[in-house]
């Protein structure tokens, strides 16, 4: 099991082709690195799919959803206290 003590909700939409390494370059240049077992989620502009990429003190692991029907709850950038994320 992989442990996740914090969760970080990315405020703007990410392209979807990203893998691992880019969503990990945008947390490094939001938070400067990314913490050991905290995880980050990040949508694309519809909000059809989702990917969370987890640091879990060796590595990241990058999983992915995607919806058939209808959308995830997203917060909008206007909603979010820090710009970014």
């Amino acid at each position: 099991m992989i442990r996740i003590d914090a969760l970080w909700l990315a405020a703007e939409p990410i392209d979807m082709r990203a893998g691992a390494e880019r969503l990990l370059a945008r947390v490094v240049q939001v938070f400067g690195a990314a913490q050991a077992h905290h995880g980050y989620l990040f949508a694309n502009a519809r909000g059809t799919r989702i990917k969370l990429l987890v640091h879990d003190g060796f590595g990241v692991w990058c999983a992915a959803r995607r919806l058939n029907a209808g959308r995830f709850a997203w917060p909008g950038p206007a909603n979010v206290n820090r710009p970014g994320f």
